[in-house]
């Protein structure tokens, strides 16, 4: 089987075979010259420190009950979404289409770009800014990632923190990048400097 006939088994229109696919409303066109080369790795829970709820689902799919917990009004009405959330498991939930724009990154510049979401691909992990993540989340970030770098021309990776400082802090200190590194046998230059 060749490299291209593989890549169609794993994907179809930007979706990947081995996710759980839940459509989010929340996504657009990449503007037609973007060359999707950065993947953003993000952290989140729902409320924080709470893993398993489902509320991240419901969040990236507009069906959020606003009033189930204090913490979620502070995201009322707001349109977020990514590509693909791994829960603590590492189950695998894919969003969007890679093809397409989903709204992730915000306000960001990273590589001399803004607007991120233009050109990445976004990967939540459940989890906490700053807090430790499972084995099993970096087995299928590991796998995610191998995934989209034989479809698509990515050459960097890089946390929300890195490309919107000093506004977000995710995946944060908890985050091994040298375990993902290691685990994808990428030159250090694709990566962000980590002190």
């Amino acid at each position: 089987m060749s490299r291209h006939e593989a890549a169609q088994v794993l994907w179809r229109q930007g979706w990947y075979r081995y996710a759980r696919s839940l459509g989010s409303p929340n996504f657009g066109p990449r503007p037609t010259a973007s060359v999707i080369d950065l993947i953003v790795v993000h952290s989140i829970s729902l409320p924080p420190g709470e893993f398993g709820t489902g509320q991240v689902q419901r969040l990236f799919t507009n069906t959020l009950d606003w009033d189930a917990h204090p913490y979620f009004e502070s995201l009322r009405g707001l349109q977020l979404s990514s590509h693909f959330f791994i829960t603590r498991s590492g189950e695998l939930w894919q969003f969007v289409s890679c093809d397409e724009r989903a709204w992730h990154a915000g306000g960001s510049s990273y590589r001399g770009r803004s607007n991120c979401n233009d050109d990445s691909i976004g990967i939540e992990l459940e989890g906490l800014e700053g807090g430790l993540f499972e084995a099993a989340q970096y087995e299928t970030l590991t796998s995610i990632c191998s995934a989209l770098l034989s479809h698509y021309p990515v050459a960097h990776l890089a946390g929300h923190e890195h490309i919107a400082p000093g506004r977000k802090q995710d995946p944060g200190a908890g985050f091994d990048w040298t375990r993902l590194q290691a685990s994808l046998g990428l030159p250090a230059k694709c990566f962000p400097e980590i002190s």
